[in-house]
């Protein structure tokens, strides 16, 4: 089903309403200069945009992104637009993009490095003349200001809770907000079929995700964390007696508590970046898993990718999760 239209409004040159609420993993993506969304997305412009920082006019379809936050950078490859510019989240030159995108080479050669997320490079941004600069009010609220004077500049509130409704936040600024509302559709329609595939082979599951991130104390993401709407997208419960928040994305559990985070599966992931901020998490879920109590964990303990599971917040991690879950549970991956 396509998204409510009911969250912003878009006023365009024939002062039309729209809104935003609330696919397979390598799907190649559309060429950007492909000429059917072209005459679809041309004709939605000029748009003005509400969103977290207040409103901004595109007056034409853009084409050239750049994307500040990594779940951008994978919302405009999914929609085929052309990444100029990216803000740095992986440590790996020679595969600076996700292994769940699928060969995106193609899609990326011409793509310049930014600088980091905490500090993009302003004059890099200037020089790739882009026409559209998408990220989070969380990720660059300081720099706004700098950045939409380079381009017309998108922010969301956030990238995590409202991973759906950034996809078609950028869908519309693209003008391809019905390819955006149809990718999510074709994802929330997978995501449903597998859980029940998952539910019927073994009825009794739920889930638990514990991360270990370097910290005191671990991390048990809660339902409205990324994973969380994944599982509950897929309609695969958390235990009844299970912590929760909707305060933030995780509960903080100590070693004596970590039997809170007992569920049929347990999946566990760990943060695990080069240098001494890798070898904390890593130090810790050593500790962790070495207390006694670990033992008495009685739910299978599945070991993931943290970049997908955790990090991705992404259509195609999405699809990467339920995958990996479809093969976990031996069942038809329906992708």
């Amino acid at each position: 089903m396509p998204l409510p239209r009911s969250v912003f409004t878009l006023i365009a040159a024939g002062a039309l309403a729209l809104g935003l609420s609330a696919c397979a993993p390598a799907e190649p993506a559309a060429p950007a200069g492909d000429a059917a969304a072209a005459t679809e997305s041309d004709d939605a412009f000029p748009i003005t945009i509400e969103h977290a920082m207040g409103e901004t006019t595109i007056s034409e379809r853009p084409l050239r992104v750049v994307a500040l936050d990594p779940s951008y950078v994978d919302a405009t490859l999914l929609l085929g637009a052309e990444l100029v510019g990216y803000a740095e989240y992986r440590q790996d030159p020679e595969n600076p993009f996700a292994p769940y995108l699928g060969d995106v080479s193609a899609e990326t050669a011409d793509a310049v490095n930014v600088g980091t997320i905490a500090e993009p490079d302003l004059e890099k941004i200037l020089a790739l003349e882009p026409d559209l600069i998408i990220s989070a009010k969380v990720r660059q609220e300081a720099l706004y200001p700098q950045l939409a004077k380079i381009a017309p500049t998108v922010f969301s509130e956030s990238t995590g809770p409202t991973w759906k409704e950034n996809v078609v936040l950028l869908g519309t600024a693209l003008g391809l907000q019905d390819k955006a509302e149809e990718a999510v559709a074709a994802y929330e329609e997978r995501a449903k079929a597998v859980g029940a595939e998952i539910l019927a082979a073994a009825p009794e599951t739920t889930y638990s995700l514990l991360r270990f991130a370097g910290e005191d104390t671990a991390r048990l993401y809660s339902s409205t964390s990324y994973f969380g709407e994944i599982m509950a997208d897929m309609g695969i419960p958390r235990p009844a007696e299970a912590p929760d928040t909707n305060e933030t994305i995780f509960v903080p559990l100590s070693a004596e508590q970590i039997l809170q985070a007992d569920a049929s599966l347990i999946v566990v992931s760990s943060w695990e970046p080069e240098g001494a901020e890798g070898d904390a998490s890593r130090a810790q879920r050593e500790q962790f898993e070495s207390n006694p109590l670990w033992e008495k964990l009685t739910g299978d303990v599945l070991q993931v990718d943290d970049a997908t599971f955790v990090g991705s917040v992404s259509i195609q991690g999405a699809h990467a999760v339920i995958s990996e879950l479809a093969d976990h549970f031996g069942v038809d991956p329906l992708d």
